[in-house]
Protein backbone atom coordinates (compact mmCIF):
# COMPACT_ATOMS: atom_id res chain seq x y z
CA UNK A 1 0.00 0.00 0.00
CA UNK A 2 1.09 3.40 -0.97
CA UNK A 3 2.52 5.82 1.87
CA UNK A 4 -0.11 9.08 2.39
CA UNK A 5 2.64 11.04 1.35
CA UNK A 6 2.99 9.15 -1.95
CA UNK A 7 -1.20 9.10 -2.26
CA UNK A 8 -0.94 12.56 -1.59
CA UNK A 9 1.15 13.70 -3.90
CA UNK A 10 -0.22 11.18 -7.01
CA UNK A 11 -3.51 13.11 -6.42
CA UNK A 12 -1.68 16.64 -6.70
CA UNK A 13 -0.15 15.55 -9.96
CA UNK A 14 -2.97 14.01 -11.40
CA UNK A 15 -4.89 17.34 -10.94
CA UNK A 16 -1.81 18.67 -12.79
CA UNK A 17 -2.21 16.24 -15.25
CA UNK A 18 -5.40 18.03 -16.53
CA UNK A 19 -3.64 21.91 -17.12
CA UNK A 20 -4.39 22.23 -20.82
CA UNK A 21 -1.35 25.10 -20.66
CA UNK A 22 1.71 22.55 -22.41
CA UNK A 23 5.28 23.13 -22.25
CA UNK A 24 7.98 21.33 -24.76
CA UNK A 25 10.53 19.32 -22.53
CA UNK A 26 12.90 17.45 -24.09
CA UNK A 27 10.91 17.04 -27.01
CA UNK A 28 7.78 15.69 -25.25
CA UNK A 29 4.70 18.31 -24.57
CA UNK A 30 3.93 18.51 -20.45
CA UNK A 31 1.30 20.08 -18.88
CA UNK A 32 2.68 23.01 -17.42
CA UNK A 33 1.05 23.03 -13.87
CA UNK A 34 2.53 19.59 -13.65
CA UNK A 35 6.45 21.00 -14.68
CA UNK A 36 6.18 23.49 -12.57
CA UNK A 37 5.15 20.97 -9.69
CA UNK A 38 8.02 18.96 -10.43
CA UNK A 39 10.57 21.65 -10.78
CA UNK A 40 9.73 22.86 -7.84
CA UNK A 41 10.29 19.59 -6.05
CA UNK A 42 13.48 19.62 -7.74
CA UNK A 43 14.71 23.18 -6.35
CA UNK A 44 13.23 21.82 -2.48
CA UNK A 45 15.80 19.02 -3.07
CA UNK A 46 18.68 21.49 -3.34
CA UNK A 47 17.14 24.02 -0.86
CA UNK A 48 16.21 21.50 2.18
CA UNK A 49 16.68 18.01 0.97
CA UNK A 50 15.58 16.79 4.50
CA UNK A 51 12.11 18.79 4.53
CA UNK A 52 8.79 18.02 6.11
CA UNK A 53 6.33 16.21 4.31
CA UNK A 54 4.16 19.28 5.54
CA UNK A 55 6.62 21.30 2.79
CA UNK A 56 6.89 18.50 0.44
CA UNK A 57 2.95 18.44 -0.21
CA UNK A 58 3.07 22.75 0.02
CA UNK A 59 5.62 22.57 -2.55
CA UNK A 60 4.11 20.42 -4.98
CA UNK A 61 0.65 22.24 -4.48
CA UNK A 62 1.77 25.60 -4.41
CA UNK A 63 -0.49 26.61 -7.93
CA UNK A 64 -2.71 23.65 -7.53
CA UNK A 65 -5.54 23.73 -10.60
CA UNK A 66 -4.21 27.84 -10.94
CA UNK A 67 -4.95 27.27 -14.63
CA UNK A 68 -8.60 27.41 -13.47
CA UNK A 69 -8.20 30.79 -12.66
CA UNK A 70 -6.48 32.67 -15.64
CA UNK A 71 -5.19 36.12 -14.23
CA UNK A 72 -7.15 37.91 -17.17
CA UNK A 73 -9.83 36.89 -14.96
CA UNK A 74 -8.90 40.12 -12.11
CA UNK A 75 -8.52 43.33 -13.94
CA UNK A 76 -5.16 43.57 -15.45
CA UNK A 77 -3.97 46.63 -12.42
CA UNK A 78 -1.66 46.41 -10.03
CA UNK A 79 -4.58 45.75 -7.05
CA UNK A 80 -5.88 43.49 -9.72
CA UNK A 81 -2.82 41.28 -10.18
CA UNK A 82 -2.61 41.10 -6.15
CA UNK A 83 -6.42 39.81 -5.91
CA UNK A 84 -6.10 37.46 -8.15
CA UNK A 85 -3.09 35.81 -6.16
CA UNK A 86 -4.38 36.30 -2.76
CA UNK A 87 -7.40 34.56 -3.95
CA UNK A 88 -5.54 31.91 -5.66
CA UNK A 89 -3.46 31.01 -2.34
CA UNK A 90 -6.49 30.56 -0.36
CA UNK A 91 -8.04 28.12 -3.05
CA UNK A 92 -4.89 26.57 -3.60
CA UNK A 93 -4.38 26.13 0.05
CA UNK A 94 -7.93 24.75 0.63
CA UNK A 95 -7.94 22.12 -1.87
CA UNK A 96 -4.62 20.95 -0.59
CA UNK A 97 -5.70 20.70 2.93
CA UNK A 98 -8.92 18.34 1.73
CA UNK A 99 -6.55 16.38 -0.40
CA UNK A 100 -4.33 15.72 2.91
CA UNK A 101 -7.25 15.19 4.98
CA UNK A 102 -7.99 12.58 2.35
CA UNK A 103 -5.09 10.78 2.63
CA UNK A 104 -5.36 10.38 6.11
CA UNK A 105 -3.38 13.63 7.41
CA UNK A 106 -4.29 14.87 10.70
CA UNK A 107 -5.83 17.73 10.78
CA UNK A 108 -2.89 19.61 12.18
CA UNK A 109 -1.14 18.37 9.50
CA UNK A 110 -3.47 19.27 6.78
CA UNK A 111 -3.94 22.83 8.29
CA UNK A 112 0.38 22.97 8.34
CA UNK A 113 0.17 22.97 4.34
CA UNK A 114 -2.43 25.07 3.76
CA UNK A 115 -0.65 27.98 6.07
CA UNK A 116 2.53 26.99 4.21
CA UNK A 117 0.84 27.50 0.70
CA UNK A 118 -0.63 30.42 1.98
CA UNK A 119 3.27 31.69 2.29
CA UNK A 120 1.92 32.78 6.35
CA UNK A 121 4.60 34.07 8.44
CA UNK A 122 6.74 34.86 5.68
CA UNK A 123 10.45 35.61 7.01
CA UNK A 124 9.82 34.28 10.25
CA UNK A 125 9.05 30.63 9.54
CA UNK A 126 11.33 28.58 8.45
CA UNK A 127 9.41 26.41 6.26
CA UNK A 128 7.57 28.93 4.51
CA UNK A 129 10.92 30.99 3.57
CA UNK A 130 11.36 27.17 2.08
CA UNK A 131 8.65 27.37 -0.05
CA UNK A 132 9.42 31.25 -1.36
CA UNK A 133 13.33 30.80 -1.71
CA UNK A 134 12.24 27.75 -4.16
CA UNK A 135 9.41 29.38 -5.70
CA UNK A 136 11.92 32.54 -6.72
CA UNK A 137 14.61 29.78 -7.74
CA UNK A 138 12.10 27.80 -10.10
CA UNK A 139 11.09 31.48 -11.21
CA UNK A 140 14.80 32.21 -12.41
CA UNK A 141 15.49 29.18 -13.72
CA UNK A 142 12.44 28.21 -15.49
CA UNK A 143 10.07 31.48 -16.20
CA UNK A 144 12.59 34.60 -16.97
CA UNK A 145 14.41 34.43 -20.00
CA UNK A 146 10.46 34.38 -20.79
CA UNK A 147 9.47 37.26 -18.59
CA UNK A 148 12.73 39.03 -19.96
CA UNK A 149 11.71 39.21 -23.69
CA UNK A 150 7.95 40.63 -22.61
CA UNK A 151 9.01 43.70 -20.22
CA UNK A 152 11.07 46.70 -20.11
CA UNK A 153 14.09 46.75 -18.65
CA UNK A 154 13.16 48.89 -15.76
CA UNK A 155 9.89 46.56 -14.90
CA UNK A 156 12.10 43.53 -14.81
CA UNK A 157 14.83 44.93 -12.83
CA UNK A 158 12.15 46.19 -10.25
CA UNK A 159 10.41 42.72 -10.39
CA UNK A 160 13.89 41.36 -9.88
CA UNK A 161 15.07 43.33 -6.71
CA UNK A 162 11.59 42.61 -5.13
CA UNK A 163 12.06 38.33 -6.09
CA UNK A 164 15.95 39.00 -3.98
CA UNK A 165 13.89 40.65 -1.26
CA UNK A 166 11.76 38.06 -0.37
CA UNK A 167 14.88 35.38 -0.80
CA UNK A 168 17.00 34.01 2.56
CA UNK A 169 20.56 33.99 2.42
CA UNK A 170 20.77 29.89 1.36
CA UNK A 171 18.20 31.35 -1.47
CA UNK A 172 20.33 33.96 -2.52
CA UNK A 173 23.45 31.62 -2.59
CA UNK A 174 21.48 29.07 -4.50
CA UNK A 175 20.15 32.08 -6.52
CA UNK A 176 23.46 33.14 -7.63
CA UNK A 177 24.88 30.47 -8.71
CA UNK A 178 22.64 29.47 -11.64
CA UNK A 179 23.62 29.36 -15.02
CA UNK A 180 22.85 32.28 -16.95
CA UNK A 181 24.14 33.90 -20.11
CA UNK A 182 23.63 36.75 -22.36
CA UNK A 183 21.04 39.17 -21.28
CA UNK A 184 19.44 37.07 -18.68
CA UNK A 185 22.57 37.04 -16.83
CA UNK A 186 22.90 41.27 -17.15
CA UNK A 187 19.65 42.39 -16.10
CA UNK A 188 20.36 39.43 -12.72
CA UNK A 189 23.82 41.69 -12.11
CA UNK A 190 22.22 44.84 -12.51
CA UNK A 191 19.33 44.15 -10.03
CA UNK A 192 21.48 42.21 -7.79
CA UNK A 193 24.57 44.47 -7.03
CA UNK A 194 24.55 47.15 -5.11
Amino acid sequence: MASKLNRALALIDEAHALDPNKVTINGSEVPYELHYAQKMTKYLEVRAPNAAEVLRLAIRAQHFRRWEIPRSSYPMTRPGYHAWRAFLKKRQAEQALQICRGCGYSEEDAERVAALIRKEDLKQDEETQVLEDVACLVFLDDQFEDFEKEHNEEKIISILRKTWGKMSERGHELALAMPMAGRPQELVQKAFSP
